[in-house]
């Protein structure tokens, strides 16, 4: 099977890309399953047809669902916000105020991605295209199986030897709420559902993010970061939408301005992005909706391509051995010096870029050794791990990448 994530900043046409995508595959024979996993559905508009929270036929061998984030969240937290509202209750918070404050702000949209293995493990289809939120909100989305998974392995497990330990003493003492085994396996029950999304969508044989641009000085911006962070949680990008160019049949003096910056910002976008695969399509002279338009769409965005072809194969992060030593490599395109930090603490290494931090569990091989280095060649970020004669102050005191500051 092969999944294909849609992403982009609002408004640069993001669905549009990837209905059109759909629809082309479909006609190419692929049994495509097209899901939306944004709050702000727009999908049923872009095929101009009703989609349900369940996958609703389209064409032949189409389909189409807008996911029922709410549906998503009662199945996979209410255990879970059960055990919170009662907590609540029992600290003297309003019933209605509780159930409020149970739910995260934005954890309706995550459990949209349980879906994604669903419909793997179904076997029902040959392609799923993933019609995101716009960047900020998909990062989101992908960063957190990674976080949960961090917390599951290494605190979870303590937290539920100390409570099962110390309930038999607290339930004589308070009336205060304990989670009980049933929690601690909904939780585990989420985190499982989580990181089987995660090995899916990080799979380089599966799975690949398509970012949809504009040529536009702050959408490629976005693009650019958007690409470093995906980069830095394992996504591969496999190609760049560069949609609504200005065709050169428009001759009209008014759009000559237009034309010329457009043309530069294309440039940037070739240069800035490759050697990933850049396809364009053009701003149409009417809005691309229902199946005939999207289908004519798909043609202009994919040519001769298979839109179900990996475009690209990228490395984002490998190990390999210099010399005495070993070097993790992990691809940072567009990264400056002074926003990343990277630091070692035990058998796990530290990398934060902006706001996005990732925390790598280190292979064996290279636990037993200490840090020595971190650079940048070229767009890569190599930490250098070889024995250190004193032993592992290195490990244990954090170190500094250049022109970062200390972890």
């Amino acid at each position: 099977m092969r999944i294909v994530l849609f992403t982009g900043k609002g408004g640069v046409g993001k669905t549009t890309v990837a209905a059109a995508t759909a629809v082309r595959a479909a006609a190419a024979g692929s049994r495509t399953l097209i899901m939306s996993t944004d709050p702000a559905h727009s999908l049923a508009d872009s095929f101009d047809m009703p989609l349900g929270a369940r996958a609703t036929p389209i064409a032949d061998r189409l389909w189409g669902e807008q996911i029922d984030a709410q549906e998503r969240l009662e199945a996979n937290w209410r255990d879970i916000q059960e055990f919170v509202i009662a907590f609540m209750n029992w600290a003297g918070v309003d019933a209605v105020e509780a159930e409020e404050l149970s739910v995260i702000p934005g954890l309706d949209e995550i459990f949209s991605l349980t879906d994604v293995k669903h419909h793997v493990d179904s076997g029902a289809y040959d392609l799923l295209i993933i019609d995101a939120a716009p960047t900020a909100e998909t990062l989101r989305l992908l960063s957190l199986p990674e976080v949960m998974n961090w917390y599951i392995e290494r605190i979870f497990p303590v937290e539920r030897r100390v409570v099962k330990t110390i309930r038999p003493l607290l339930s004589r003492l308070t009336s205060m709420p304990i989670a009980d085994d049933r929690i601690f396996a909904a939780v585990e029950r989420l985190h499982r559902n989580l990181d089987g999304v995660r090995q899916l969508l990080t799979n380089e044989r599966m799975s690949s993010v398509r970012l949809v641009v504009n040529p536009e000085k702050m959408v490629i911006a976005e693009a650019r970061r958007t690409y470093t962070y995906l980069s830095l949680f394992g996504y591969r990008v496999d190609a760049i939408v560069a949609n609504r160019i200005i065709p050169p049949e428009v001759e009209d003096p008014y759009f000559g301005k237009w034309k010329d910056i457009q043309a530069e910002h294309l440039e940037t976008i070739k240069e800035s992005f490759e050697p990933v695969p850049i396809l364009t399509a053009r701003l149409f002279d009417r809005e691309m909706v229902g199946v005939e338009l999207l289908a004519a769409m798909g043609v202009e965005v994919y040519g001769e391509l298979d839109p179900m072809a990996i475009l690209h194969l990228d490395e984002p992060m490998r190990v390999h051995k210099r010399g005495a030593s070993y070097v993790l490599s992990l691809r940072l395109p567009f990264t400056e010096r002074a926003d990343l930090n990277v630091f070692r603490r035990a058998d796990e290494l530290f990398i934060r870029v902006g706001s996005y931090k990732r925390n790598l569990a280190l292979p064996q091989t290279l636990q037993r050794l200490d840090v020595q280095d971190a650079s940048f060649v070229d767009d890569r970020l190599e930490v250098r791990f070889a024995r250190e004669t004193g032993g592992r102050a290195t490990a244990a005191a954090g170190m500094r990448t250049e022109g970062g500051p200390d972890g």
